[in-house]
């Protein structure tokens, strides 16, 4: 980890960094009369600038609508999202959220370094430029033997290895993540886990937010976690996860993380239980 990459992420007090993204009283329907499905509901909380930022909670309690709406990808219905001062809307079309999928969006028809440059080529980037900031990119996604490869020859994790690669190439300040390992093996996710850690770590600045319905992922990844209670979405409670960095694998058999990861299942099966 570099020098500035340890000052960014690692000892700067959440409460002392602005806040990245702020939202507040955030509320999102979809449909109208009887139809209506109430996704989220008075949502409020801050991302700080810099941090790993995730969004926990059950299947359908809408923490990808909740992504969508950061991106601007969807208006919200009530309340309101500043990015960096500015509208989602406007932050999107400067161009500065990187978005990586479930699924990895790849075309199969171009090489890992064709869909990695891709963002690249749209932006009109100069072809020496995008070049070196692909070759930096698959090294540090560890694809550089694999540059050639289409995506139905990879595994699921190398897959979206190359989607996160994708997201970083212009190096947005803003990494938008719905749950990108949901998909994968339990011993892929685990490994995933940890080279995000490494790629965050040398994208200093970066501020994250990620989607995962894991207890134990995001108390591994996190600086801040946003707990969900079921449909409709509502934040239930914020917990600053106070653990060294750089973390490896064995920061989940510390006592530490073990007490975080049992006072966030605590809240999360009280509330299933009313």
């Amino acid at each position: 980890m570099t020098e500035a990459a340890t000052a960014t992420h690692d000892h700067a007090p959440l409460e002392a960094r602005p806040a990245a993204i702020a939202l507040r009283g955030v509320s999102k329907t979809f449909g109208r009369g009887d139809g209506a499905v109430n996704a989220l509901e008075d949502v409020s909380f801050d991302v700080p600038r810099g941090s790993f930022v995730s969004v926990l909670g059950p299947s359908g309690c809408g923490k990808s609508t909740l992504m969508r709406l950061i991106a601007g990808l969807h208006p919200v219905t009530t309340g309101s999202i500043e990015v960096d001062g500015r509208s989602p809307e406007q932050v999107r079309q400067a161009r500065e959220f990187g978005i990586v999928f479930q699924q990895p969006v790849l075309f199969d028809w171009r090489t890992v370094e064709q869909n990695v440059a891709l963002p690249l080529q749209i932006m009109g980037r100069p072809k020496q430029e995008a070049r070196e900031r692909v070759a930096h990119l698959r090294e540090l996604v560890g694809l550089s033997a694999f540059r050639r490869h289409r995506p139905w020859q990879l595994s699921g994790g190398m897959q979206q290895r190359v989607s996160i690669a994708r997201a970083l190439t212009f190096a947005p300040p803003f990494l938008l993540m719905d749950e990108p390992f949901g998909a994968l093996d339990m011993m892929t996710r685990e490994r995933m886990q940890t080279e995000l850690l490494a790629i965050w770590a040398s994208n200093p600045g970066t501020t994250v937010v990620f989607i995962t319905h894991s207890i134990s992922e995001a108390v591994l990844l996190s600086d801040r976690i946003v707990v969900m209670s079921a449909r409709p979405g509502r934040l239930m409670k914020v917990f600053d996860v106070d653990l060294p960095r750089p973390r490896t694998d064995a920061v989940r058999d510390t006592k530490e993380f073990v007490d975080i990861e049992a006072e966030i299942r605590h809240l999360i099966y009280s509330q299933e239980g009313r």
